[in-house]
């Protein structure tokens, strides 16, 4: 093997990139009977469990930067499953709300994305997966700042 190969090998990018789309394509095809991909699930996860918030808040939650968060929030805002408006405690905010239908929705979609957890957690291991999940979180506490501008 190779100076560089080997390098390619170790490359902590690299290797968390490979199995989040490989996790995230098994999410996605099994949201697809609710017109949902995995990342729209998540940020209706986070508004249901936590109510309405800033865009700049829910970004900060999924570890995403706002500008992408903002494109994500559009198609959801189109099919009616959330509204995105200005603050009332601050115009520059943009608040973002649950809608019924948006309810509705993650609700349909909760038990295709328990069986997709159930099913990782039987294969990898429960204990194994929350130890990923631990690592994972982890990672988001080593000081980088990747969407400071």
């Amino acid at each position: 093997m190779t100076s560089a190969a080997a390098k390619a090998d170790l490359c902590n990018n690299l290797a968390l990139r490979k199995a989040s789309r490989y996790l995230g394509a098994t999410y996605d095809k099994a949201l697809t009977p609710v017109g949902l991909r995995a990342t729209q699930f998540s940020i209706l996860q986070k508004l249901s469990a936590h109510g309405e918030m800033t865009i700049t808040t829910l970004a900060d939650m999924i570890a995403m930067d706002r500008t992408t968060m903002a494109s994500n929030l559009k198609p959801l805002a189109r099919e009616g499953l959330v509204t995105v408006e200005p603050s009332a405690a601050d115009r520059r905010a943009r608040v973002v709300t649950l809608t019924p239908d948006g309810l509705a929705r993650f609700r349909a979609a909760l038990p295709l994305w328990q069986a997709v957890q159930d099913r990782f957690e039987e294969s990898f291991g429960s204990d194994e997966a929350a130890q990923l999940r631990a690592s994972l979180q982890a990672v988001l506490d080593t000081g980088f700042d990747p969407w400071a501008e």
